[in-house]
């Protein structure tokens, strides 16, 4: 056992560590050297701003920087239109190998008492404040702010944080002695003050010779990048030229600018290159990933997951070995008394009930298409999960993983209408027309129009997260162009086959429940029935709601994937504990209990989101308290589908088999 232990984590190990980022290195060459082998240019691209403090991020042009023709922007998939990213190229001229100093990019002016001047300091101002960062892109790789860590000796191993974003300025609250966006042991001291970062300093590293058949003269030439750090600065620039030496900083005025009084701010860079032949191209994202902190709580999430699953597994595996096993010999001994004409024993326990256990449920219509959704979430989530692991949807492909999720969720249409009908069907309904269109409309429905309201606020806030029209209509056009059809051909195929022949008849007369205690009623047993299964999540989902609020990249699929099977296990086997102790109560209506009993971890999930926003996020504006509700609803409802599935289907599994292997008349 520990072998094969020992066997598992190590292919984990293997696939978490993988990279594939699914696209070639770039060549770069000094200008005037350059073949079709390489290139001398190199394109700095910029990306939406986003903040902790704010669900509503913003296109680089609305803080009126420096802009550039936008038509040459980077074709986006459908993943980064849905989230919000907007990629567009920038006014930074950057040659490898080039060394720049102070070079101008443009210069902004404003003069007081001029409405379309004071609209665009508001935005710095409010921008600033709420500290949002730039989010910047060269060849693929994010340019990342790098400081030291807070509290942390300097003998450790991780002296420095690296962000995949900068702030656009420094802004130090006096109320609470913080400071937004502020280089730690700066000079950035004065209270209540805006800075705004009009310089950046750009440290482009470089390994060259990667190739032997380069040859000689390349390798000295040339290379591969694998890092770009950037440290920005304020800088006031005198008015008769640029220089980056000043030790004056641009601070925005907090209040209006008085009549004709003019402002001008002056955006400059500079550029050093560094070779670095250490360092693999292969290797480029390591300084990034090992940045992150709390990897040891991964292998304690692991672990802690892995304690409560052998726990179940015990209780599970000895009631099937020695209570249910008892249980049946000793129904079986009773039915061949009864045969042989000899008195027997009363029926008691789950056996009592077995001309009620397989009654069709109220509301089973809702139950069947619940379901089907459900098996369409679960395959979305494990095939998706499938391909991160193996490296197709690395942080080097962007949007890949949405884009990846939403094209399974709607070619998944054909299991999620066979399974809904087949259900149905073994329930006795009739509707198949209402099943089919409920299958294929509601869930996404209810997703759809919750998408849909929040875009409507996005678009009134003039945010980069506002879907355009024509994707709107390309997401219908898949709902109802793909996943629509899909789902009425699965349904065909499910109504045809034979409904399900349950091991057991009905009777025609219900049973009488007897008086329950407290652990074996309905709400007591589902309130207690999602806590393990939330047990084994809770730690990882520190990490996504990290890497979905606060930008931080989640690269750990092997552990996420590892945790989804515990999940389903632990799911499972939680859900056919309690429908057994119900069942021994004479109770025998466990079909919505099971869904239910899984299912209400995603009402864990949400108590858990609530902390999360309380204790993480500084959201403080009532637009975007709506809109990360509005995203958490729809992330609760989707995982109440997944995991109320997961628990019906074991439990349904576990019901047909004890009851497949006794006696009865």
């Amino acid at each position: 056992m520990s072998f094969r232990l020992l066997w598992i984590f190590s292919i984990i190990n293997t696939v978490w560590t993988f990279y594939l980022p699914g696209l070639a290195p770039v060549n770069y060459c000094k200008i005037g050297e350059g073949s079709e082998l390489c290139k001398s240019d190199i394109k700095l691209y910029v990306n939406r701003l986003n903040t902790e403090e704010s669900v509503i991020p913003y296109e680089y042009s609305f803080f009126d920087f420096c802009v550039s023709d936008d038509t040459q922007s980077p074709v986006e998939n459908l993943g980064q239109v849905v989230f919000g990213e907007r990629i567009r190229p920038s006014n930074y001229e950057l040659t490898f190998m080039k060394n720049v100093t102070c070079q101008k990019v443009c210069t902004k002016s404003y003069t007081g008492g001029d409405k379309n001047s004071e609209d665009e300091l508001d935005k710095l101002r409010e921008g600033i404040r709420l500290n949002y960062q730039h989010h910047w892109i060269v060849d693929n790789m994010p340019v990342t702010w790098c400081y030291p860590l807070p509290n942390v000796p300097s003998d450790s191993e991780k002296k420095q944080y690296c962000s995949t974003g900068f702030p656009m300025g420094c802004f130090l609250h006096e109320a609470r002695s913080s400071q937004e966006g502020c280089n730690p042991n700066s000079m950035y001291d004065k209270a209540n003050t805006l800075y705004l970062y009009n310089h950046v300093d750009l440290e482009i590293t470089y390994h060259s010779g990667e190739k032997e058949d380069w040859g000689a003269g390349f390798r000295d030439n040339g290379g591969r990048i694998i890092a770009v750090k950037v440290t920005p600065r304020s800088i006031k620039h005198p008015p008769n030229g640029e220089d980056c030496t000043s030790k004056y900083l641009l601070d925005i005025p907090a209040e209006k600018l008085g009549k004709d009084q003019k402002l001008s701010i002056t955006y400059t860079y500079s550029v050093n290159y560094v070779k670095n032949n250490t360092i693999k191209w292969s290797s480029r994202w390591d300084y990034i990933l090992e940045s992150m902190p709390h990897t040891n709580i991964q292998w304690f999430s692991i672990l802690n997951s892995l304690v409560i699953v052998l726990f179940l597994s015990g209780m599970v595996a000895m009631i099937m070995l020695r209570t249910l096993h008892k249980d049946i010999a000793r129904y079986n001994q009773a039915y061949f008394q009864i045969e042989s004409g000899e008195d027997a024993q009363e029926e008691f326990g789950w056996k009592l009930v077995h001309g009620d256990v397989f009654r069709p449920p109220r509301k089973g219509m809702l139950l069947a298409v619940f379901l089907g959704s459900g098996v369409q979430v679960f395959f979305m989530t494990l095939v998706t999960l499938a391909f991160a692991c193996l490296g197709f949807l690395s942080p080097a492909n962007r949007g890949a993983l949405m884009t990846c999720a939403m094209v399974l969720y709607v070619c998944l249409g054909t299991p999620a209408g066979y399974v809904s009908a087949r259900i149905y069907k073994s329930f006795g309904g009739e509707k198949w027309k209402t099943n089919v269109l409920l299958t294929a409309m509601l869930s996404p429905g209810i997703i759809f129009s919750l998408f849909f309201i929040m875009n409507l606020i996005f678009r009134a806030k003039g945010s980069s997260a506002a879907v355009p029209f024509s994707t709107l209509v390309a997401l219908l056009a898949l709902w109802f162009g793909v996943s629509v059809p899909l789902t009425f051909v699965g349904a065909y195929f499910g109504f045809r086959k034979r409904s399900l022949e349950h091991p057991v008849r009905t009777n025609q007369i219900p049973r009488q429940i007897p008086e329950q205690s407290f652990y074996t009623q309905a709400i007591p047993g589902v309130v207690m029935g999602g806590v393990l299964p939330f047990g084994c999540i809770f730690i990882q989902l520190f990490f996504i709601l990290n890497s979905i609020w606060s930008s931080q990249m989640y690269y750990m699929f092997g552990f996420l994937f590892l945790v989804f099977l515990i999940l389903i296990i632990t799911c499972s086997e939680t859900t056919i504990l309690l429908c057994y102790f119900h069942l021994c109560a004479e109770d025998y209506h466990w079909w919505w209990r099971s869904f239910l009993t899984s299912g209400f971890t995603a009402v864990y999930l949400l108590i858990y989101c609530i902390h999360f926003f309380v204790k993480k996020l500084n959201i403080e504006d009532g637009t975007s308290t709506f809109l990360y509700f509005g995203y958490t609803l729809i992330m609760v409802f989707l995982f109440f589908l997944l995991t109320g599935s997961i628990g019906f289907l074991a439990c349904f599994w576990f019901v047909r088999k004890i009851y497949s292997v006794v006696k009865v008349d």
